[in-house]
């Protein structure tokens, strides 16, 4: 092997390995890699487990924007053209381990070694797409459909390799935060897949290939198709106001 070959940047060494500005760190379950409003002064980079983004609004008000796992970079905004604060709070759902990158590393990395801002950009290009679809999921799907594309996203169907059928643990909170609805009908819904066969849960949550259904195909059976208690409260106002107007005519005759 010549001197070239032998000095050849490989970024995978770099991601695996600790070195200057980088170190190997491990994060417990529920602990946080930053919190939002923190200095952004470093780069974190997954090995294994998952971990969420969260952000709180000025009221007090969480929501998780995304799920993170094994071969994300987390806190990516760190690299910006200033260093700034956090805009959001990375905590880990299972035990993590990863590579703490220094600031200023990751800026010397992206600029000297071509291999790796490939393969970061790939990385950043990923995201972006992923944000796209979580928006237009956002704006066009039903929640159940949202419940259960994220259900899908965390038991990594359509990833390389084999799906992890069972996904980590997460609380109804948590699945009602990303969906944009109340845990009630995560409740209904969850209860409703698993009466269709489509997951199965006791404490932790195993999600089959039928739940895809849902999502390519729109395949829900009508009968037991009851609306959660928050659904019919649009409804009952809805007839309220129809018997209010109805009186005014009637008192009016």
């Amino acid at each position: 092997m010549g001197v070239a070959e032998a000095d050849k940047f490989d970024p995978s060494v770099f991601l695996r390995t600790p070195g200057l500005g980088r170190k190997l760190v491990q994060i417990r379950a529920k602990s946080v890699f930053f919190s939002q409003g923190d200095a952004a002064n470093c780069v974190y980079y997954l090995h294994s487990g998952r971990a969420k983004l969260t952000v709180v609004s000025n009221r007090g008000k969480e929501a998780t924007i995304t799920l993170l796992s094994a071969g994300d970079f987390v806190g990516e905004e760190a690299i910006a053209g200033s260093a700034g604060l956090r805009l959001a709070t990375a905590t880990a759902i299972t035990v993590c381990t990863g590579l703490w990158i220094q600031r200023d590393e990751m800026c010397r990395v992206l600029q000297d070694e071509p291999e790796f801002s490939a393969l970061f950009l790939k990385f950043l290009l990923a995201r972006s797409m992923r944000t796209q679809a979580d928006l237009v999921d956002q704006l066009f799907n039903s929640s159940e459909k949202r419940l259960a594309r994220i259900l899908l996203l965390m038991a990594e169907f359509g990833m390389p390799g084999e799906p992890e059928t069972l996904i980590p643990p997460i609380t109804q909170e948590t699945l009602a935060e990303m969906i944009g609805t109340t845990r009630s009908r995560v409740s209904f819904f969850m209860n409703r897949f698993r009466k269709l066969g489509f997951i199965e849960y006791n404490g932790r949550i195993r999600v089959h290939k039928s739940l895809l259904n849902v999502i390519l195909h729109d395949h829900l059976p009508d009968q037991n198709a009851m609306r959660p208690k928050d659904d019919d409260i649009p409804m009952a106002r809805k007839k309220l106001r129809a018997r209010r107007t109805s009186l005014v005519k009637e008192t009016g005759k």
